[in-house]
């Protein structure tokens, strides 16, 4: 018996594994008929897999966590069982915050996280008013590495910039009209700006988290009922992830995702960031960790990544520090059904979270990770008049 699945996506680069799963017949393998439904944005897909108009979603690493806490939407219970990827966004500014970047710190180089941020954070004490900068949902480690990212260098990213929430596809046009001065977004967003002559890549996911997880897999829950659908889904899955990590599948990958139905974008563009290899200041740098599908564990959704978004909704005021609300997030992420319906070793160690500024994400002294940074946002309960 063939089961149906239905699952959305936004149109990203990092949606590879689920359109090979149905493309080269790894589902149809598995008895499973994928159906892909393209979503313009993250809050119809959240909105669409919460009322059950779709089985599973090409997620945001946070939103399933959002949603199970009820945390600015609706409580909906959540699943992640497997990790679609890690890596493959990035932060992109305008050409002419870029050259306010230089001429702010002259001849010195915008090759590393730290160093853009430094030229950043001097070009805006320059400037007679804040930046605006994109990110894609407030719920999203794009959020979440961006305002690191500027609080690292001091630019305080709730006073000094605007920070507004815009979908992938329209990331490119919001700066070609003068509506964002840059923005965190995944492939191919970045480099199809950067072709386009109207910014440029100062730091990408991969150096700033390095490892990190970005999209996930989102289920509604329960699942323990339904491993029938799901082991099937997970194995196809996996088949598709290793496929999709081979380099010399990269043609072939890109040219599918690149059709109107998903991407809509130039196969080369793709290809590119599949491979790492982005148009502007990080060419040179990106490399091939930029974006990983399978390797190492990549697909195990482990404690650590669950905590690490827990640590983030903390710091920036989305979530109060809670016991319940920290057991809550480790029930999301679900190692163990990815053990049980592929038999994926989720007993490889992860590898330490470290971020560009040497810090390292200890799960297991989330209080004491949280205290080393001195910019945060304050948790406001909703209702409350402060």
């Amino acid at each position: 018996m063939v089961e149906r699945v239905s699952a959305a996506f936004v149109p990203l680069v990092d949606c590879a594994v689920l359109v090979a799963a149905r493309e080269l017949g790894f589902a149809k393998a598995e008895g499973i008929e994928l159906e892909l439904v393209k979503e313009p944005s993250w809050a119809s897909l959240r909105d669409h897999l919460n009322l059950g108009y779709v089985d599973c979603a090409h997620a945001l690493g946070p939103l399933p966590i959002a949603s199970t806490l009820g945390v600015g939407q609706v409580h909906a219970e959540q699943i992640v069982p497997f990790v679609l990827s890690r890596g493959g966004t990035a932060i992109t500014v305008s050409t002419r915050l870029a050259d306010e970047m230089r001429a702010a710190v002259p001849g010195r180089a915008l090759d590393t996280p730290a160093e853009a941020g430094g030229a950043l954070a001097a070009a805006l004490r320059a400037r007679n008013a804040p930046a605006t900068l994109g990110m894609v949902f407030p719920f999203s480690s794009h959020n979440f590495d961006l305002r690191y990212w500027l609080a690292s260098c001091g630019v305080h990213p709730d006073r000094d910039v605007r920070l507004v929430a815009i979908p992938p596809p329209l990331m490119v046009e919001s700066l070609r009209a003068g509506h964002v001065d840059g923005f965190c977004v995944g492939e191919p967003w970045n480099s199809v700006a950067a072709a386009a002559g109207l910014g440029e890549i100062v730091a990408t996911k991969s150096q700033l988290f390095p490892h990190s997880v970005e999209k996930v897999l989102s289920v509604r829950a329960p699942l323990e009922g339904r491993l029938d659908q799901l082991g099937p889904l997970l194995r196809a899955l996996a088949a598709a992830a290793e496929w999709c990590d081979e380099p010399v599948n990269r043609p072939e990958l890109a040219a599918r995702l690149s059709r109107t139905e998903y991407l809509g974008t130039p196969a080369e563009i793709v290809e590119a960031a599949l491979g790492g290899l982005l148009l502007g200041v990080a060419r040179s740098r990106a490399g091939a960790d930029f974006l990983r599908f399978h390797g190492g564990a990549a697909n195990v959704p482990q404690p650590e990544d669950a905590l690490w978004i827990y640590a983030q909704m903390v710091r920036w005021g989305q979530l109060a520090r809670s016991a319940t609300a920290r057991a809550t997030v480790l029930r999301v992420f679900r190692s163990d059904l990815l053990e049980r319906c592929v038999g994926s070793s989720a007993a490889q160690p992860a590898r330490p979270l470290v971020a560009f500024d040497g810090i390292a994400f200890d799960g297991r002294d989330v209080d004491g990770y949280l205290a080393r940074f001195d910019i945060q946002t304050r948790f406001v309960a909703p209702g409350s008049d402060a």
